[in-house]
């Protein structure tokens, strides 16, 4: 009985260590917010105010002043490895009806057994080249290998 005890702990921990070196990642969810002329999502932290105040920039464009796409993602693997958050955007520019896409991306360090957020933004310039978005698609990358994906509906 205590060799077996011996055995089982030792090939526990065998693929306890095998799991820390090997990268994984998922993108949770992703949560595109426009951005007024102060760079503010919302106006209180409520998300009853959020969801209208964003309704309320969705119908007013000359008041906003780009978006802000939040994304929750979980990576586990070495604390020295990086991982690579990419936001690809599909837009259209509303005079001459041209599509319009871009991407954002950062740098991100696997961590932990909980989730992170971080902040993807597109403001200035490039905002207004871009027009209105029409679709999107998050992912998480460990160098060329594609580890997770949300997307929306439309892309």
């Amino acid at each position: 009985m205590r060799r077996f005890l011996y055995v089982l702990s030792l090939c526990c921990l065998a693929m306890a260590a095998s799991a820390a070196t090997e990268l994984s990642g998922k993108v949770i969810k992703v949560l595109p917010h426009y951005l007024d002329l102060q760079g503010r999502h919302t106006l209180s932290p409520s998300l009853y105010e959020r969801d209208a105040y964003q309704a309320v920039l969705r119908q007013h464009p000359e008041r906003r002043s780009g978006m802000r796409f939040d994304v929750q993602w979980k990576g586990r693997g070495p604390a020295e490895s990086t991982l690579k958050l990419r936001m690809e955007l599909r837009g259209a520019v509303m005079e001459g009806g041209r599509l319009t896409e871009t991407t954002l991306e950062k740098e991100v360090h696997p961590g932990g057994w909980f989730s992170h957020w971080i902040s993807l933004p597109l403001t200035g310039d490039e905002f207004k080249k871009f027009g209105d978005l029409t679709a999107w698609r998050a992912t998480l990358w460990d160098g060329d290998r594609l580890l997770s994906e949300q997307k929306s509906f439309l892309w």
